[in-house]
Order: C-alpha cells, then sequence, then structure tokens
C-alpha cells in the first residue's frame, strides 16, 4: 500500500457557542485544515464527516455532511458519514486513510463536529442515553454501576445539579480500579491537574484555568470519586484533517506532511472486569504498533480518551 500523510489539520475553539451552526464550526475548521495543507476544495476527492448528536439535538438524522459540507462548497465527492460515539471522529480519519490506501484517489478529507450546547438542558444531558443498548437500558445500568461495589462513597459526594449518566458509569470503574489496583483518588486528581495544566497553553481549550492536586480534590463533586474538574464537560466544536498520498505530495508543499504508520478501528469484547488484558484499548494499541513496527517504547507523546481523569488511568 502507497504511504499516506497528514498534510494539514484544523481545529476549531471549544467551548458554548449556542448561535453558531454544525455548518458554521465545520467551515472553520475544514477551511483552517484546508489553508494548513495548501490545498483548496477542489484538491478533495472524498470527504469523511463524523457526528454523533446532530440527529438527537436538532433531527438532522440524515445526510448531516452532505449538508454542512455543500454550503461551504464542497459537493460532488463521495462523502461518508460516521456516527460512531466517543470515537467517531477518529473512525471518520480512519475511514479516509483507507480510502486512500485503497487507491480510491489521492486526497481525503476527514472531519469531526459535534454542538452539544442547548437551552433545553433535558436534552443536552440525554444525548447519551443511547450509549448502550436501549433495550436493557436498566440492565446495562445495574451491571455497570456494581463495578463500584465494595468501596463506600462518602456523604455528600454526589452532585444534586444535572450530569451525564456517563459519568456513574465512569465513577463506578473509578471504584473498581481503586479496589482492585489500590488507585487513589489523589492520583486520579493528578492526572486532572496535569490536563488543566496543558490547557493554559492552549488558545482552543475550553477552559484555561490550572488546578493543583488539592483543587482538585476540593472541588465541587459529581459523583465519587469524580469531581467537576476531573470530568469532561459538554462542549461545541470541530476538527479536520486533510490526508494525502505519498504520490500526491509532490503537488503541495510537503515539508509539515507528518506519515500515518497505524490506524486500527476496534470494539469491544464481552469480558470480566478482571480480564483487564482484553480491554479495547489495549487490544487495539498492540494492533496499531504491529502495524507501524514500533512499541510503546518508541512513544514521545500519548493523547488518550480522557471523558473522565479516570479514563485516562484505564487507558
Amino acid at each position: 500500500m502507497e504511504a499516506v500523510y497528514v498534510l494539514g489539520v484544523g481545529m476549531t475553539a471549544f467551548g458554548k457557542q449556542i448561535e453558531r451552526s454544525v455548518k458554521d464550526l465545520t467551515r472553520d475548521a475544514v477551511e483552517a485544515a484546508l489553508r494548513d495543507a495548501g490545498a483548496e476544495r477542489s484538491d478533495l476527492q472524498s470527504a469523511h464527516f463524523s457526528n454523533a448528536c446532530q440527529g438527537h439535538m436538532q433531527g438532522q438524522d440524515l445526510i448531516r455532511g452532505e449538508i454542512a459540507l455543500r454550503t461551504m462548497g464542497i459537493e460532488g465527492i463521495p462523502v461518508t458519514n460516521v456516527e460512531n460515539a466517543c470515537a467517531s471522529a477518529s473512525t471518520a480519519f480512519h475511514g479516509a486513510l483507507q480510502f486512500l490506501r485503497a487507491g480510491m484517489g489521492e486526497v481525503a478529507l476527514a472531519v469531526g463536529v459535534d454542538k452539544m450546547y442547548s437551552t433545553d438542558r433535558v436534552k443536552m444531558f440525554s444525548v447519551f442515553d443511547s450509549g448502550w443498548d436501549v433495550e436493557t437500558a436498566e440492565q446495562n445500568r445495574e451491571r455497570l454501576l456494581s463495578l463500584g461495589a465494595g468501596v463506600t462513597v462518602p456523604e455528600g459526594t454526589t452532585s444534586n445539579r444535572p450530569y451525564s449518566a456517563m459519568m456513574d458509569v465512569y465513577a463506578a470503574w473509578a471504584r473498581f480500579h481503586m479496589r482492585t489496583f489500590g488507585t487513589t483518588r489523589e492520583q486520579i486528581a493528578a492526572v486532572s491537574a496535569k490536563n488543566h495544566r496543558h490547557s493554559i497553553h492552549n488558545p482552543l481549550s475550553q477552559y484555561r484555568r490550572g488546578y493543583s492536586v488539592d483543587e482538585v480534590l476540593a472541588a465541587p463533586p459529581i459523583t465519587y470519586p469524580l469531581t467537576l474538574p476531573m470530568c469532561a464537560p459538554i462542549s461545541d466544536g470541530a476538527a479536520a484533517a486533510v490526508l494525502v498520498t505519498e504520490s500526491a505530495l509532490r503537488r503541495f508543499d510537503r515539508r509539515p506532511a507528518v506519515r500515518v504508520h497505524a490506524s486500527v478501528l476496534a470494539s469491544g469484547i464481552e469480558r470480566r472486569p478482571e480480564e483487564v488484558g482484553k480491554h479495547i484499548g489495549r487490544r487495539a494499541a498492540l494492533q496499531a504498533y504491529a502495524q507501524a513496527g514500533l512499541g510503546p517504547e518508541d512513544m514521545s507523546l500519548a493523547e488518550v480518551h480522557d471523558a473522565t481523569a479516570m479514563g485516562e488511568i484505564i487507558q
């Protein structure tokens, strides 16, 4: 297979952007990626558009990508719409990569956009309600929350304000981790403090305030052992990437191009909680290392899913 490179990337600021539409956010991210790549709309031969929430929030269940991209003059090319929960944007990236590896074209676009803020708070927090089998929702909840059994939940450590039910699941995983591996709240807070410290230097971050470990622990609770700074917020924003084959690089300035050595898409399997070696993140990582001919010791940077600080520890 021909080598594939990321030639350009673009991202919007993230945060509460009630007045901006999915189309607006898409346009900003895609135009930034095209500028970064030194490419034009006419160079694109396919688009892979990911969005998880617009159907629920706005009722735009179908052809989201075609509509968002056509308003900015990208039309006529194949558009693949992707919804894969928290992995939606990386799945779009994977699809663009496979399009190029298959020899179907030389330049592809991957886009991830979501607009989650709403004046309707019930709708805003219910967007996650289908993040499991809706036909067995109560059984799912009982099964997952039972992971936290055996760890005493102190009084006053659960918020009386609305929050996503997914935080209850992450909290249960956190208590399982505490019981099984001796993980402490201080260690979870250290992850959060580190990430907030990084955010100070990123002008696109939703929040740019540093926290100490003690401040994270003293912050308002969400659900034990998680406090507010340990949990990802609702957000509006978009990101995009332009991918090209090696043969196409001759048409562009190749200096910013970064080769994609591996991209792996996996899904979860039925397993006991104690079978941590079968965790989806580990299985996918091992496949990616094998595909790239590299190992953990070769990595200089890791960016992992962190809907909560506990998620980073699990990964």
